[in-house]
């Protein structure tokens, strides 16, 4: 098993962070894994995006042109990065800020309110938790509780006590996350 994952959306989204979870879970997993983090020198406000390789075998590059999935998070992703999707892979976004929705007819496509569902659980810095939760419950290529335990290895040991609030979050992008379209 081999997935090839490029996450994008404005800085402070926690687009890195999530793949940085990603990755960290497949180490726990003893999987080979690559986190390639990309961002402008605005940070939060700019686009950030991160690759992330999860694998049984060797990876040979952390470059890709071509993704199983993208997760994008911002109408600028969606424009750069939605055709970089392999044909009958996946593309998960969340609506709010899109302006165009995903086109294409040869991939799957998910939504997950991420935005509004972690407003509405008045915990907004879940965002990209809840969007997680949607990733991992469309493909569980990591197991529950080794996300559990990337959480731990990537928050700073003074945010621990946010860890329930964020494996909430994850449980409620499991619960909401919609199909739009299948191949």
């Amino acid at each position: 098993m081999t997935e090839e994952i490029i996450i994008a959306g404005f800085g402070g989204q926690g687009v890195l962070s999530m793949g940085k979870i990603l990755a960290y879970s497949g180490v726990m997993q003893e999987q080979e894994v690559s986190w390639m983090p990309s961002y402008g020198p605005e940070m939060r406000g700019g686009t950030a995006n991160v690759t992330v390789i999860i694998s049984d075998e060797r990876i040979s590059s952390p470059t890709l042109k071509k993704y199983d999935t993208a997760i994008l998070l911002n109408q600028q992703s969606m424009d750069k990065f939605e055709e970089t999707v392999k044909p009958g892979g996946l593309l998960l976004y969340d609506p709010n800020g899109i302006t165009r929705h995903p086109k294409r007819t040869d991939i799957t496509i998910y939504k997950v309110e991420a935005a509004a569902e972690a407003a509405k659980m008045r915990a907004p810095k879940t965002f990209n938790m809840v969007v997680l939760g949607a990733y991992l419950k469309i493909k569980p290529i990591v197991k529950m509780e080794n996300v559990n335990k990337g959480l731990k290895k990537s928050l700073p040991e003074r945010h621990h006590h946010m860890i329930p609030m964020n494996e909430d979050a994850i449980s409620q992008g499991e619960k909401i996350v919609e199909l739009v379209q299948e191949v």
